[in-house]
């Protein structure tokens, strides 16, 4: 039953599977629908500006900065200022569609490159592998490369039309142009730019500290290791690879967290967490210990038979120890590793965790020589080994809540190959325990998911709503009511449906900043561990070589999930792109060439008024059909986990059902309003 549990959930995590469960979990916070609506909203406002640039044209020089203007270039002249703003802002279109779709053919290789890294890994010659991995790994990080500088430049064009805006305002204000609520108005608005601003730097530092942190974590994987497997218990070979697998599922779950941290919003970002604000990376850094914690204590309860403790499986005779203080020396090291972590809830709670595994690892070593303890004692040690994995489970789904990581995940693939060939005989019991935890935490996960994409919907519906009747109000307003309060409001509006569509761009940038420096450790790091590990060191089958293709794997793997969730993103901009927005920034571009006194004009920006409205509505019948196939995607990885995995298992008994779901209800909490903005 076991190794059966084991081969049905690894057909269900294969690499392709797995990518495909990364842009389920992943959807909410990753569609690109949500971030275009302000786009045709952008392309409108700048063919009104167009149109009023016609009307009177006045200096706005009064005052002007001591050392001149950094990014208006005609201060004498309203109007030149109007257009180098649409001039600015048709260029930032352009660049973006023409980047993003070679973003969208680059991803589209990664998956190849990807195959291949695989084949080389499962080749017995180190040499083959020295000699070959490295290229492969290096196409993966030339197309991040490229894709960076693509993203990078458009994100630059966007932030150009922004600042441009942003001065004129500012020009505006100093020549006295606005008085009363008016001014305290357009200053609130500026200030809620250069306040994103600063929040997109801060975000880029966070990224830095990431990497940083993500090195930092590569490296300690391998000397844990090493560590650990030297002091691991005779008899252990089995029991180590279960550890083992909580260590590169922990590295996992934090490429995957600091993905998820950059998929978030940047701008308001974490302001209403009262867990871990200050520190989000230390907070997905904590959380990213739960395989590790919850190995730990699912290992312990492997000695538990029903109502008694397995004491001549636990003592090594031989030793004279109890194989529990390993995993005591585990816990311990775990909570020396989140030492340096700001103090937070999650850290709090991993403490707590951890040092009730070495209490109980204590109490053990206490009563293991003799082998027996009374029946009380007993009672009272089991009742705790199981509320400890209780516990673990129900950190281990708040972590994957919080890291967006799969909750079925695969063996790593040495790992995998060592298991099969040993036909190792696992507890049958506990194996099946630990499907059906797995089954309800994906089904929690997924349900989650849905909940956060509902909200996200309707939070886009009601957005939509707004910049609609903001089209209408345009469409509808006279030539007569088209005065400079009309043009600042545009402006202003102009702003900051501009930051939204480059704030999309900066989580482009940082995407491809993590995937770059994903294969640069993995050629640096790991690689160069790989080529200098000796397999003579340990007698175990699976050993540091193996242990160090299984890091190398991850570390290619999760480079290609991002770069495939990317892949996702730059299709359906490219599509929207394509569909909505195109035809009306070049329909702009003819606006700025005609001249404004024959009857054409006038034409071609009512026809570009309503172009926009109706790709308003495009968008939103784009974003209602990905919701349905969001839903149906889920629901059908949903029913493949039960008719493939849970049909194979016996029935459960009600009470571990029980423990089972209330472990991940209380990891799945409801979330707050702010999480959906």
């Amino acid at each position: 039953m076991a190794s059966q549990i084991v081969n049905i959930t690894q057909s269900l995590t294969t690499a392709e599977e797995m990518r495909n469960q990364t842009k389920l979990v992943m959807q909410p916070y990753a569609n690109w629908e949500e971030y275009l609506t302000p786009a045709p909203l952008s392309i409108a406002i700048l063919g009104e500006l167009v149109f009023i640039s016609s009307t009177t044209d006045f200096s706005i020089n009064k005052n002007a900065p001591k050392n001149g203007y950094k990014y208006i270039k005609y201060p004498d002249s309203f109007r030149a200022c109007l257009m180098q703003v649409c001039n600015s802002g048709w260029w930032a279109f352009n660049e973006a569609h023409k980047n993003m779709d070679q973003i969208r053919l680059h991803t589209m290789a990664v998956p190849d490159y990807m195959k291949t890294a695989v084949k080389i890994l499962f080749q017995g010659n180190d040499e083959i592998v020295q000699a070959h991995l490295p290229d492969q790994l290096e196409n993966i990080r030339v197309i991040a490369d490229d894709c960076l500088a693509l993203a990078d430049t458009t994100e630059k064009q966007f932030t150009d039309v922004i600042n441009i805006i942003q001065e004129l305002l500012e020009a505006c204000i100093n020549a006295e142009h606005f008085y009363g609520e008016e001014l305290e108005e357009i200053k609130k608005k500026l200030e809620e730019t250069k306040l994103r601003e600063q929040t997109s730097k801060e975000v880029n530092e966070r990224t830095k500290k990431a990497m940083k942190a993500m090195e930092k974590e590569l490296q300690e994987a391998q000397d844990n290791y090493k560590k650990a497997m030297d002091s691991l218990p005779s008899g252990w070979d089995m029991i180590g690879m279960d550890f083992v697998s909580g260590v590169t599922e922990s590295i996992s779950s934090l490429f995957t967290g600091m993905t998820s941290i950059f998929s978030k919003k940047t701008y308001k970002e974490n302001t209403t967490d009262k867990e871990c604000s200050t520190d989000p990376i230390g907070e997905i850094n904590i959380y990213s210990k739960s395989a590790e914690i919850l190995k730990c204590a699912e290992i312990i309860l492997q000695y538990v038979h029903e109502d008694d403790i397995n004491w001549k499986g636990l003592y090594d005779q031989k030793k004279k120890a109890t194989k529990t203080d390993f995993l005591k020396d585990q816990f311990q090291r775990i909570i020396n590793n989140m030492e340096k972590i700001p103090d937070c809830k999650p850290k709090q709670h991993a403490q707590e965790l951890c040092e009730e595994g070495i209490n109980i690892c204590k109490e053990l070593a206490k009563y293991a020589p003799d082998g027996k303890c009374e029946e009380a004692k007993t009672e009272e040690l089991i009742k705790k080994m199981r509320k400890l994995t209780e516990s673990a489970r129900s950190f281990d789904c708040k972590s994957k809540d919080v890291t967006k990581s799969p909750s079925l995940i695969p063996k790593p693939p040495m790992m995998f190959k060592e298991e099969s060939k040993s036909e190792r005989k696992s507890a049958s019991e506990r194996a099946t325990e630990n499907a059906r935890f797995r089954i309800e935490q994906s089904r929690a996960q997924l349900d989650n998911t849905r909940e956060i994409y509902e909200k996200s919907v309707e939070n886009m519906e009601k957005n939509q709503k707004e910049l609609t009747e903001i089209l209408i109000t345009m469409r509808s307003c006279e030539v007569k009511e088209i005065d400079f309060n009309t043009t600042i409001q545009m402006l202003v509006k102009g702003m900051d449906a501009m930051g939204r569509v480059k704030e999309q761009w900066e989580k482009m940038v940082r995407f491809f900043q993590m995937v770059s420096n994903i294969v640069k450790t993995s050629l640096s790091r790991t690689l160069k561990d790989f080529a200098s590990t000796s397999e003579k060191t340990q007698s175990l089958s699976y050993n540091s070589k193996l242990f160090s293709k299984d890091l190398l794997y991850s570390q290619a793997f999760q480079a290609t999930n991002i770069a495939s969730l990317v892949h996702m993103i730059s299709a359906t901009y490219t599509e929207v792109s394509d569909k909505y927005l195109m035809d009306r920034v070049s329909s702009l571009g003819k606006l700025m060439a005609m001249d404004k006194e024959k009857p054409e004009f006038e034409h071609e920006r009512l026809q570009l008024q309503n172009a926009c409205d109706e790709a308003q509505k495009g968008i939103l019948h784009l974003v209602l059909q990905n919701k349905d196939k969001f839903e149906k995607n889920s629901k059908s990885r949903l029913e493949k986990i039960d008719k493939e995995l849970l049909a194979i298992l016996p029935s459960a008994d009600p009470e571990e059902m029980k423990s089972i779901q209330a472990a991940v209800k209380s990891g799945f909490v409801a979330k707050s309003e702010d999480d959906y903005c």
